[in-house]
């Protein structure tokens, strides 16, 4: 058996952080059963990648990846006939998981106190950007804004220039693994006590642990950290130093002074070491630009590969910096199952990112590709829900189903 094959999920989620948390619950034999609407197609069936570079709701591996394993249910919510199913599905459910603004559920009437008036020991998890309290509960976006706010944008970056921000919607992707955790407790806590729960996550202060030392030093110090590219203030050299080919890089990080002696050996610059510029970590960071010239003229005459072979071999920390073709063809990640090929009733083969971390004894089981829209609803109204013939009809007929 899988760990949570007992475990039963009704999935409201959308968009990337919402459907992370429940992907991770799926990997480990959670049923889950997504319910989507064709009236407002969730915004990650339009992001890329797509197959064979041709747009279709169906054919992104962001989606796919996000929702692996699940379930899909079509329902058009807007429908009265549609709460019934949505609250039979309630009642069968161990765990409801949306990822709405704070009003959305409440409108809907599918807020936390509404419905553990039908299932008591329900456990509900509300993962937003902001949160359901508060000031700033009402504010809607996506990573990119709660990274902002969180206060990431002003940390990445150069400090003559203006703030870059962390790649893409950084904390839809730090999000799901509080989410995944803090339902798990949850599930432990009813199995000990008999009582539900209701989690409200909010999506900038699950980032914000990642900020600790900078927060920190701030409440104790008044220092406020700001963006120093790839310097460090413990370390010297350590920095992204170009390589041989078009837009090709590496990097190297010497956390001691042996690193720097044993960089300083691989490029034949033993005179560097007892250099006045260079002789000490204070003496590298004042000198920095100096020093990352000279390490960039030899990372440049040699590929990222070679170099970080040289490197490595020698000590010193060090790696080529990947692309994304680099990363799919990874010898290491592929060895770990990164990425798996999955068979999907729209658009054939695809490739899904598999699950994030490896179990010895409960490895994950990515048994189902993501849902189309409406694509197990005969399933779950008959085999979860016991519907019959005639009540699956009767919906059919009020244009509940989609």
């Amino acid at each position: 058996m899988l760990p949570l094959e007992d475990v039963r999920v009704l999935d409201f989620m959308w968009a990337l952080a919402g459907p992370g948390t429940t992907r991770a619950l799926a990997d480990y034999g959670a049923t889950v059963v997504r319910i989507e609407s064709a009236n407002r197609v969730d915004g990650a069936r339009t992001v890329g990648p797509f197959k064979n570079n041709q747009p279709a709701h169906d054919g992104s591996g962001l989606f796919g990846t996000y929702n692996a394993g699940k379930l899909g249910l079509g329902l058009d919510l807007s429908k009265p006939e549609a709460r019934e199913v949505v609250l039979d599905l309630v009642r069968w459910a161990d765990v409801v998981c949306e990822s709405f603004s704070p009003k959305a559920m409440r409108a809907w009437r599918l807020d936390y106190d509404s419905l553990r008036v039908i299932k008591p020991d329900l456990i509900m998890l509300s993962s937003c950007l902001m949160g359901q309290t508060g000031p700033l509960s009402g504010f809607t976006g996506f990573g990119t804004m709660a990274a902002a706010v969180s206060g990431f944008y002003n940390l990445c970056g150069w400090p003559d220039r203006a703030p870059s921000g962390p790649f893409g919607a950084y904390t839809d992707y730090v999000a799901p693994r509080f989410g995944a955790v803090a339902v798990l407790a949850a599930l432990d806590y009813r199995k000990r006590t008999g009582k539900g729960q209701y989690i409200d996550q909010a999506q900038a202060e699950s980032a914000l642990h990642f900020l600790s030392p900078a927060l920190l030093d701030c409440a104790a110090n008044g220092r406020m950290s700001q963006g120093v590219g790839n310097d460090d203030p413990n370390y010297a050299p350590h920095g992204v130093y170009p390589a041989l080919g078009n837009d090709c890089w590496v990097a190297i990080a010497c956390l001691s002074e042996e690193h720097w002696r044993r960089l300083c050996a691989v490029m034949a610059r033993d005179d560097l070491v007892n250099s006045k510029s260079f002789a000490t970590l204070p003496d590298r960071q004042l000198n920095r630009g100096e020093l990352d010239q000279i390490i960039g003229a030899w990372t440049s005459s040699r590929s990222a590969d070679a170099a970080e072979l040289l490197l490595q071999g020698a000590g010193v920390p060090a790696a080529a910096v990947k692309d994304s073709k680099g990363v799919s063809q990874d010898e290491q990640l592929a060895s770990r199952g990164y990425l798996i090929e999955i068979d999907h009733p729209a658009c054939g083969k695809t490739v899904i990112e598999g699950s994030r971390f490896v179990l010895s004894r409960t490895p994950a089981s990515i048994s189902r590709p993501a849902p189309i829209v409406g694509g197990d609803n005969q399933y779950v109204l008959q085999s979860i829900l016991g519907y019959d013939e005639e009540r699956i009809g009767e919906l059919l007929t009020a244009g509940v189903l989609q």
